[in-house]
């Protein structure tokens, strides 16, 4: 059963405010850190920071429910940033989040949150990856610490990391935690932290569950609800009967809409693995996001989807549940989801950040009746439509518009986006409008070049150095 909040009195006079952006100078921010928002690109509050930051600077414990991608990491990242102390070299701040991913992305970040700060460390702490380097990183010590619950109390278990001196508790999507099962080992941690602390969660939904674990370890939260489809977003969704072979309907759904990227929702991994083959045959590019992938694997294609170099992305919930990306065009259900709440965090994934979106959902004539419910929970007419007047796709017009090369160098070799940019655009290279975004890792670091020049940038590396060195450079695949 999912609760919706309680309306306290005033709450229509707060909805209409949110309509009115709201500049972070409204608020008691320092100087140092108003400039560091500036310089990111942050000027103006979404709602849920709007609407969160005052009570969290007030050190008040807080619960909002909002979708990803509304803004929620900046808002308890400045909470968290305001209190550091960078002259107690000791976790201050714990963010738990349900998959690496979306730790990887929050603490990436929160390091930006925190650069106009010296010396902050912002680890992170996930599973998939051997215990020793983390173990080492945490013996120099470190500010925040991102991690999944169970990689959490594995350390907590060997005695590799203290909570004692944490003052900040984030609950980063607490009902996907939840659903994963972390709920023993969240309580767990929380018997770590012994210091007086503020506890934030963040949730997409508010089942019963949530409800449990707010009340075990929140005091007197404030409640915060911005999950409102229609009046938060661009987000246009339509309802498509399968009348023929389910294959068929989606290409002529690629070749109307032309997404320049789309995340395309299967059931289960076989479902991923068994479309994206009858998709290759048809001649399209596309790749899977699955359990079954290694992490390294799952890093890789997360990354060169955020650069442009996936285009078609196959995936089932639990994989994309990490997916923070802002620019994701069209999202299909291929499958039915068979809750509300899934079709609510699928469709989430577009019309991010106030960007326009469209949500497509297949369904046969079965399952009418269960599409009607789904349109219900994203608050949009019903409406059935056909694909029959729909050319297919030219699979060639689908390709990805950008190549990501993969350089075995990243932070830990001092590497910065700078550095890949002059190395791309010295003498002999390519011109640097032909290189996109740039993403740099703790080991790796990967750019995105126009499809192109992706050959003469892949010499001009190879044969040059970057920094001063050579860096083994190649195309990611």
């Amino acid at each position: 059963m999912t609760h919706s909040f309680g309306h306290p009195p005033g709450a229509l006079h707060r909805k209409r405010a949110d309509l009115i952006p709201l500049t972070f100078r409204t608020i008691p921010l320092p100087q140092p850190l108003l400039e560091n928002l500036d310089a990111l690109g942050y000027t103006q509050m979404t709602p849920v920071q709007g609407r969160s930051l005052p009570d969290i600077l007030k050190g008040r414990d807080v619960i909002v429910r909002a979708q990803t991608g509304s803004g929620k990491t900046l808002a308890f990242g400045i909470g968290m940033v305001m209190k550091l102390s960078g002259d107690e070299k000791a976790v201050q701040g714990l963010v738990l989040c349900p998959t690496r991913e979306l730790a990887e992305q929050v603490a990436g970040e929160l390091r930006r949150i925190a650069r106009h700060l010296p010396n902050v460390k912002v680890l992170t702490l996930c599973g998939g990856v051997p215990l020793a380097p983390q173990r080492d990183s945490l013996e120099h010590g470190a500010h925040i610490v991102v991690g999944t619950p169970g990689r959490i109390l594995d350390h907590l278990g060997k005695k590799t990391l203290s909570l004692s001196k944490v003052h900040t508790l984030v609950l980063d999507e607490a009902d996907r935690m939840l659903d994963l099962g972390f709920h023993e080992a969240i309580m767990q941690i929380a018997a770590h932290l012994t210091a007086p602390r503020q506890t934030l969660l963040f949730s997409a939904t508010y089942p019963d569950t949530i409800a449990r674990v707010s009340t075990a370890l929140l005091r007197e939260p404030a409640t915060i609800d911005v999950e409102n489809i229609t009046e938060q977003t661009s987000l246009t969704q339509h309802f498509f009967k399968v009348k023929g072979e389910k294959t068929q309907t989606l290409v002529r759904l690629l070749g109307h809409f032309r997404p320049e990227s789309a995340v395309i929702f299967c059931n289960t991994k076989a479902g991923c693995d068994l479309l994206a083959e009858t998709l290759h045959t048809l001649g399209y590019d596309a790749s899977v996001l699955h359990g079954d992938l290694r992490q390294g694997e799952r890093t890789e294609v997360l990354t060169r989807f955020a650069l442009g170099g996936i285009r078609l992305l196959i995936a089932t919930d639990v994989a994309a549940r990490g997916l923070d990306i802002k620019e994701i065009g069209v999202v299909i259900n291929y499958d039915l989801p068979e809750k509300p709440e899934t079709y609510l965090h699928r469709i989430g994934r577009t019309a991010r950040a106030g960007s326009t979106g469209v949500a497509l959902t297949l369904f046969t004539p079965m399952q009418q009746r269960a599409a009607e419910r789904l349109a219900a929970a994203g608050e949009a007419l019903f409406a059935s439509e056909d694909v029959s007047d729909f050319a297919p796709a030219d699979p060639t017009d689908l390709y990805p518009r950008f190549v990501t090369l993969r350089i075995d160098g990243g932070r830990k070799n001092k590497l910065r986006p700078g550095d890949l940019l002059g190395a791309l655009c010295a003498p002999g290279g390519i011109d640097g409008k032909q290189v996109g975004n740039i993403a740099i890792r703790d080991t790796l670091s990967y750019v995105a070049i126009k499809r192109e020049a992706a050959d003469s940038a892949l010499a001009q590396l190879n044969r040059g150095k970057i920094k001063g060195k050579k860096f083994r450079v190649r195309v990611a695949e």
